[in-house]
């Protein structure tokens, strides 16, 4: 299975859904509309590409790009194949909500937590979204690049040092 022909059965099964696809590293990456991403993975998972295991859902912050701002990252693998897949989505700040997948895998309940208590973004029909590693009473979103990464009073350390 090769990523050509991963991205040929993806666009043919969903043509309007494709936005741009990429290969950095060797690992195909296609960035989908939002509302089509669990349609999309329950079709990668259920036909015969077989990307049964889901292996990371992480979220990603652009301020400098506001009608992209916020995004979901998927990574999923054909463990027979061999064959690694990356599927994004982005998101204005106003619409940070997309669907669980829980149903599909019971794995993305902690990732979908994570994602939700580091960036915000709501998962509909997440089973239990709620923190998981920050304090239920933070009341922020750590990860979103609005925060200064050092302590203001700290002289020794600014953000340049971590590239911003």
């Amino acid at each position: 299975m090769t990523n050509e022909f991963v991205l040929e059965a993806i666009t043919r099964e969903f043509p309007e859904s494709v936005i741009s696809s990429s290969e950095p590293y060797g690992m195909l990456t296609v960035e989908v509309k939002k509302d089509d991403i669990k349609k999309i993975i329950h079709y990668l998972k259920d036909s015969s590409l077989e990307f049964n295991f889901l292996t990371d859902i992480c979220g990603i912050h652009y301020p400098e790009f506001p009608d992209k701002e916020i995004g979901v990252v998927y990574h999923l693998h054909n463990m027979m194949a061999n064959v690694r897949l990356r599927l994004k989505i982005f998101m204005s700040r106003e619409n940070i909500e997309v669907d669980s997948l829980v149903d599909l895998f019971a794995g993305a309940n902690w990732m979908e937590r994570e994602t939700f208590d580091f960036y915000g973004i709501k998962f509909k029909g997440h089973p239990d979204l709620r923190p998981i590693l920050n304090m239920e009473d933070l009341g922020y979103h750590p990860m979103l690049k609005e925060y200064r990464l050092e302590d203001g009073t700290r002289t020794d350390k600014d953000d340049n040092m971590f590239g911003r």
